[in-house]
């Protein structure tokens, strides 16, 4: 993700609000239908919920709650690749701005996922 100089943005409270933002306002743009509805209704849950639960983690009161909060942040991140998959298919329309937003939120299962095995590693 690049902030508005066009520098890359390490800090992931704010990269992973902004993925939720990014996320709510390409919802706004799917047309919908009988098919599309519940698809938007998931994508918004997990896409938004990745940020919520990395700030759970980022308040976190132990480091088993730290790990248990980003575990559910890389889910949650997983499970909005799945639905921006899906809703791709539904709009192949919408098919490159679902690539855009599925590899920022790759970028972001792989950042957790080596937050996590760094953890373990300790």
């Amino acid at each position: 993700m690049l902030n508005a100089k066009g520098d890359k943005v390490y800090d992931l409270e704010e990269r992973t609000g902004k993925f939720g933002e990014d996320i709510i306002e390409f919802a706004k743009k799917i047309p919908r239908n009988v098919i599309t509805v519940p698809l938007i209704g998931q994508l918004i849950r997990a896409g938004t919920s990745v940020g919520s639960n990395y700030c759970e983690a980022d308040c976190a009161e132990s480091r088993k709650d730290f790990e248990h909060k980003l575990g559910i942040s890389k889910k949650e991140a997983k499970e909005s690749k799945h639905w921006l998959r899906m809703i791709a298919r539904a709009n192949l329309d919408k098919r490159d701005e679902c690539k855009l937003l599925w590899k920022e939120v790759n970028e972001l299962t792989m950042i957790f996922s080596k937050i996590t095995t760094s953890l373990r590693a300790k």
